[in-house]
C-alpha cells in the first residue's frame, strides 16, 4: 500500500494554497473584528450530542463518530461550526443582549458537497445572536458582500428564500415527518413531479401554493407572483412581507437581489430568510447565510440568530498572489549580521538564512553581502 495516497475528496493544502489561505483568514477575522464580533473557538471534536441544534438528520450522515476512551461516550468530528456557536452563546456566554460572535476553523464531513467539493472545508463565518429584526439580517448579508469582496469575488449574484414559506404550508397539510422531508427534498431539488405526487391528497389552494414555490424565482416581481400564488396562512404572509422589507433595504444600499422561494438553506437549522452567493466559474455558492432561530433551544436558550459563512479552500481557486521576495543571508555567528537580519525581520522583511537553498525553488532576489566592513542588501547576482 502506497502511504502517501490520501482519502478520496481529502487533500494537502501546499505552500502557495496555505499562504493565501491564511491571509484571507487573518484579513476576514480583522473585518468582522471592525464590525464588533468577537472571535470564539470550539473544539474540533465534541460528544456527539453537542454537535446538532435538533434532530438533524442530513448533518448526522455527515459527521464522522468515534468512541471516546476517556467516558465510552460517543464523540464527532464537527461537520459545522454554528451548532458549536449556538451552544457557546446559549450556555457559556449566557448574554442578555445582542451577540457578535464569528469563527475561523477546519470542518470534516463524511461526504462532499459536490464533485468539486474537499471533505475539509475552511469554514469561516459571523453570527448575530439576540435580534429578531430584520437589521440582524441585513448586517449579516452587508457582511457576506464585504467578506466576498475582499477574498476578490466581486461578480456575484444574491439569492434570497426563505423556508419559513414550505414549513407554514406544511404544517397545514399535517404531513408526518417522512412524507414532509420527502417534499423537502423534492423542493431543494425542484422536482415537481415528485412535488406533483406528494400533494396529491392535499387541498387545491394548499397544492397550488406549494407547487408555485419551485416556479417562482426571478426579480421583484416573484413577490407579486407569490402573493397571488400562495395560501393566505398568516405565517406564509409574514415570511413574504420579511422578503419585501429586506429587499427596499438592500436595494437602498445598491445591493442587487434576486429571489428564488425554493432556494435550499444549506442546512437543516434554518428557520426564516436564506441566503445563498453565487459566482462565475464556482460550481456551488460561495458563502451561505439566513435565520436561524431557535437554534440554542437545545442548549437550554432560544434566542434569535442570523449569519453566514464560507469556505476558504473553495476560494483558493482564484489566482494565488505574488509571494514577497525574499533576502539571502550567510550562515554566520557574527553578531553584526544576526542584528541586521533581526532589524529587516522587525521591518516586515523575509529573510532565509542560506543552509542549502536553491534560489530555483524559492523566490529570492536580494542578498546580504558584507561590503566595506557594513553589512548591505544588494540585488541577488
Amino acid at each position: 500500500m502506497r502511504n502517501w495516497i490520501l482519502p478520496e475528496y481529502i487533500s494537502d493544502v501546499l505552500p502557495m494554497e496555505s499562504r493565501q489561505l491564511e491571509t484571507l483568514r487573518r484579513s476576514l477575522l480583522d473585518l468582522y473584528a471592525r464590525y464588533g464580533y468577537e472571535q470564539v473557538e470550539p473544539p474540533l471534536v465534541e460528544y456527539v450530542e453537542s454537535l446538532f441544534t435538533q434532530d438533524d438528520s442530513a448533518l448526522d450522515l455527515k459527521t464522522f463518530k468515534l468512541v471516546d476512551e476517556l467516558s465510552g461516550r460517543q464523540m464527532g468530528l464537527r461537520a459545522d461550526i454554528t451548532p458549536q456557536v449556538a451552544r457557546i452563546d446559549a450556555h457559556i456566554l449566557n448574554r442578555k443582549g445582542v451577540a457578535r460572535l464569528c469563527y475561523a476553523g477546519s470542518v470534516v464531513t463524511t461526504r462532499p458537497d459536490g464533485l468539486m467539493s474537499n471533505r475539509q472545508p475552511r469554514q469561516i463565518g459571523a453570527e448575530i445572536y439576540g435580534c429578531a429584526s430584520i437589521g440582524a439580517d441585513i448586517e449579516a448579508i452587508e457582511l457576506m458582500f464585504a467578506s466576498l469582496a475582499l477574498t476578490g469575488v466581486t461578480d456575484f449574484c444574491l439569492e434570497i428564500g426563505h423556508i419559513g414559506l414550505f414549513n407554514a404550508m406544511a404544517d397545514v397539510a399535517h404531513w408526518p415527518n417522512d412524507a414532509r422531508q420527502a417534499a423537502f427534498n423534492a423542493l431543494q431539488q425542484k422536482d415537481v413531479p415528485a412535488l406533483e405526487a406528494l400533494t396529491a391528497d392535499l387541498s387545491p389552494e394548499l397544492r397550488q401554493g406549494i407547487l408555485a414555490l419551485p416556479l417562482c424565482y426571478g426579480g421583484s416581481d416573484v413577490l407579486v407572483r407569490a402573493r397571488q400564488a400562495l395560501p393566505a396562512i398568516d405565517a406564509v404572509t409574514a415570511a413574504l412581507d420579511a422578503l419585501h422589507e429586506l429587499e427596499a433595504a438592500l436595494l437602498n444600499r445598491g445591493m442587487s437581489v434576486r429571489f428564488d422561494l425554493a432556494e435550499s438553506p444549506g442546512s437543516y437549522y434554518h428557520t426564516g430568510l436564506v441566503f445563498n452567493a453565487y459566482a462565475n466559474g464556482f460550481a456551488s455558492a460561495v458563502a451561505r447565510g439566513g435565520r436561524y432561530d431557535r437554534v440554542g433551544e437545545k442548549f437550554g436558550r432560544s434566542r434569535p440568530a442570523t449569519g453566514f459563512s464560507l469556505d476558504l479552500r473553495a476560494l483558493t481557486s482564484l489566482p494565488f498572489p505574488t509571494h514577497q521576495a525574499a533576502i539571502l543571508a550567510p550562515q554566520s555567528d557574527d553578531m553584526a549580521l544576526i542584528e541586521v537580519i533581526r532589524t529587516l525581520r522587525n521591518a516586515g522583511e523575509i529573510v532565509i538564512v542560506d543552509l542549502g537553498v536553491d534560489v530555483t525553488e524559492v523566490h529570492i532576489n536580494r542578498s546580504l553581502q558584507l561590503i566595506n566592513g557594513q553589512w548591505q542588501v544588494v540585488p541577488l547576482q
